[in-house]
């Protein structure tokens, strides 16, 4: 099998043959068909997450084909396929797993952080864990729906049901959350960088009814907000355009430091609030929803040696959608 190996911080993939590994008997052996590349790949790259072992094979946005079942599995069959997302496994037995909280295990494994992931022609999954999909799917289309769609549909959750909503960064998952939406008869408002015409373009094509940089004030208030780039100055921002009691929601696993800014912009019962991670009722919940919604995806596909220019040009803002590696 071939894998994309991250050997050491700070440095590119290199490409690597491996044997084919044999699953545990609760494990399941894949044939990725795309991999999705997500923000969180750069981080793990960029040596910004604790404790990255290497190497590690990053990607967490995995779409496959089941070749191998391990021995105690039941339910899934061979040749069927499914989706692997960022949470790759828990201890099931601490409070948060106990309480519904599985996003927040003190005990997890992460697909493509703290266990081998995608980038490669085949990985091995807990079986519990992976999302079975329709066969008549598009891979390409659905991998960035395995994490990008998954993060966004939790943040969306968490925002509350306030009808004039901010997404900050306008990329892979903002353009799939804003379809979500609008479908639900929300309003959305896009921020971007400064002087980024292309996706302030891209977020009305994806039904933004206004888009505009982030230090921007919207036209109107915003009753809630997601900020979806790892970008901590937009934080006061974000809270100066949300109404009285609203909330601002920070969708990412890591977000430069956050500048202090005057009480007055978290006063009047403003909410700051995260997202870690997600629960495989997340998973079960947004593939029936983005269905529903009619949810498509801007996807830009990669061979999969061509890792680090995909990584490259999700690093630089060069996309339009989601970079998705095909094996």
């Amino acid at each position: 099998m071939r894998v994309m190996v991250l050997q050491k911080p700070r440095s590119e993939l290199v490409l690597e043959q491996r044997a084919r590994p044999t699953p545990s008997p609760c494990e399941v052996f894949i044939r990725v068909e795309a991999c999705g590349v997500c923000r969180t790949d750069l981080h793990v790259v960029d040596d910004e997450l604790p404790n990255v072992p290497h190497p590690i094979v990053p990607g967490h946005e995995i779409v496959g084909r089941i070749e191998a079942l391990g021995a105690d599995i039941t339910g899934l069959t061979v040749g069927e396929r499914v989706g692997v997302p960022w949470l790759g496994g828990t201890c099931r037995h601490c409070a948060y797993c106990l309480s519904d909280q599985e996003n927040l295990c003190d005990r997890p494994t992460f697909t493509g952080y703290t266990r081998d992931g995608g980038y490669a022609s085949h990985v091995v999954a807990e079986s519990d864990y992976v999302i079975p999909l329709d066969l008549e799917t598009d891979p390409v289309a659905v991998a960035p729906l395995l994490c990008a769609g998954l993060i966004g549909w939790r943040c969306l959750q968490k925002a509350g049901p306030g009808r004039n909503l901010g997404l900050y960064g306008f990329g892979a998952a903002a353009h799939i959350i804003a379809q979500v939406a609008r479908w639900q008869g929300r309003r959305v408002f896009a921020f971007t960088r400064s002087g980024d015409v292309a996706a302030q373009d891209f977020a009305r094509a994806c039904g933004a009814e206004w888009a505009g940089a982030s230090d921007e004030p919207p036209p109107e208030q915003l009753d809630c907000a997601i900020i979806l780039a790892p970008v901590g100055a937009l934080v006061p921002l974000a809270l100066k355009a949300v109404r009285k009691g609203g909330r601002v929601v920070c969708g990412g696993i890591h977000m430069t430091d956050i500048p202090s800014f005057p009480y007055r912009s978290l006063w009047e019962e403003r909410e700051l609030v995260s997202v870690a991670n997600l629960t495989r009722a997340d998973g079960h919940s947004f593939f029936a929803i983005a269905r529903a919604a009619g949810v498509r995806t801007e996807s830009v596909p990669y061979p999969l040696e061509q890792a680090n220019a995909a990584l490259a040009d999700l690093r630089e803002g060069r996309l339009k959608g989601a970079a998705v590696l095909v094996p």
